[in-house]
């Protein structure tokens, strides 16, 4: 199995490295009680999906 003879340079590794950065993560606005929610899934806030109860919510 070869190997390499140099290493690689910094600016080398870090371009490689250039698309590697997180995106932040998509949110929509729930229908119900217009929190922040993830997308096809169900409010944290107030549990409703697609307009129904799904998900029992403690009481704040």
């Amino acid at each position: 199995m070869p190997n390499p003879k140099r290493r690689h340079s910094k600016a080398r590794r870090d371009r490689r490295r250039a698309h590697d950065a997180l995106s932040a993560a998509s949110l929509s606005v729930c229908p119900q009680c217009h929190q922040q929610k993830m997308p096809h899934r169900a409010c944290p806030h107030c549990g409703a999906y697609k307009g129904k109860p799904v998900l029992p919510v403690k009481g704040i």
